[in-house]
């Protein structure tokens, strides 16, 4: 074989490996967080960036976003690994986030995450734990 289609055979692998990886990354299944344990979480920040909260878990994606809980946002998954998933969102008019959910057991995570809300930056560290079942 030549040496240009030699570089052309590996600058087509390489495109196709690069679609590859976006195409996982946009469908990717985040199924780290669905192995979550259902019911309500304690959460604390750390540092005072936020007072201590809960919240009721269905799927555990709602840690994905705790600065934009009710808005509509797109996302991207940047990471989606069997402890730890990364994703960065989008909520057009509101802001934006990028946020990593790293698991220590089924009951207890480590989130951080930053970003712009309503124009003003965040950035926090907290530590998220199941403390019971849902409060109706």
């Amino acid at each position: 074989m030549t040496t240009r289609k030699l570089v052309t055979l590996g600058l087509a692998s390489t495109l196709a490996l690069a679609g590859a990886g976006a195409a996982i990354g946009q469908g990717s299944s985040l199924a780290m967080l669905d192995r979550l344990d259902r019911g309500n979480w304690d959460i604390r920040y750390r540092g005072g960036d936020g007072d201590p909260g809960n919240l009721c878990v269905a799927t555990g994606r709602e840690f994905i976003q705790l600065r934009h809980r009710q808005d509509r946002c797109s996302r991207v998954v940047v990471e989606d690994a069997p402890g730890e998933v990364v994703v960065q969102y989008t909520c057009p008019g509101k802001g934006y986030g990028r946020t990593s959910v790293r698991r220590e057991t089924s009951g207890l995570v480590q989130i951080q995450s930053q970003g712009i809300e309503n124009g003003l930056p965040f950035s926090f560290a907290a530590e998220a734990r199941r403390s019971g079942g849902c409060r109706r």
